[in-house]
C-alpha cells in the first residue's frame, strides 16, 4: 500500500432495535436526559450511521420513537423528575427562572413542566441572584471598590436573566447582608 492510499473502511453495521437501545442506555448511564432530548441523540446517531452506509434514515425514526417509548415506560426517563432535578442545580449555581426555562426548553421539556418545576423549587430568584454574584465576584463580593463598576455588575445579572429590581437589590446590599 503506497501513502497517499487511504485504507479502505467497512462501513458500520445496519442500525437495528437492539443497537438503538444499547445507545439509549449507554447514554442514559452517563447523562440525565429528557424524552425529547434523548431522541435527538439516537436521531443523530442514526444519521451518522446512515451517511456511512448510504442509507435513508428517515426508515428508523419509528424505530427511535419506540426505543424512546419503551424508556419512558420503563421509567428510565421522566421528564418531570429530571426538570425538578435541572432546577434544582442550576438555582444552587445562580441561575435565574428565565434562563433555566431556556436550558429546559433546549432541552425539549415542555412549558408546563418547566413551569411546575419551578414553582415546585425551594429556592427564590434573590437567593439565585447571591449565588450568581458570588461566583462572578459581582457587587457586595468585589474585591476592592464597587461603585465604579455598580453599572457593569447590574448589565452582568440582566444578561444573566435577572430582573432589574432583583439586580439592584444584590448589587446594592453589603457584603455582611448578602452572606447572611
Amino acid at each position: 500500500m503506497t501513502d497517499d492510499a487511504a485504507p479502505i473502511r467497512k462501513p458500520p453495521r445496519q442500525v437495528t432495535p437492539a443497537y438503538l437501545q444499547r445507545a439509549a442506555l449507554a447514554y442514559l448511564e452517563r447523562y440525565a436526559s429528557s424524552a425529547d432530548n434523548l431522541r435527538r441523540v439516537l436521531r443523530r446517531k442514526v444519521d451518522k450511521r446512515c451517511r456511512l452506509r448510504g442509507e435513508d434514515p428517515a426508515a428508523f425514526h419509528e424505530m427511535i420513537d419506540e426505543v424512546v417509548a419503551t424508556s419512558l415506560r420503563v421509567g428510565l426517563i421522566d421528564d418531570t423528575r429530571y426538570a425538578q432535578a435541572r432546577v434544582a442545580t442550576l438555582r444552587r449555581r445562580g441561575g435565574s427562572a428565565r434562563a433555566i426555562q431556556a436550558k429546559l426548553s433546549a432541552k425539549g421539556v415542555d412549558r408546563a413542566t418547566i413551569a411546575a418545576a419551578l414553582d415546585g423549587e425551594e429556592g427564590d430568584e434573590d437567593s439565585a441572584a447571591r449565588a450568581f454574584a458570588r461566583r462572578r465576584k459581582l457587587g457586595p463580593f468585589r474585591p476592592g471598590e464597587r461603585a465604579p463598576y455598580r453599572d457593569k455588575d447590574l448589565a452582568a445579572l440582566a444578561r444573566a436573566g435577572f430582573r432589574f429590581d432583583v439586580a439592584r437589590r444584590v448589587v446594592d446590599e453589603e457584603l455582611e447582608d448578602a452572606q447572611a
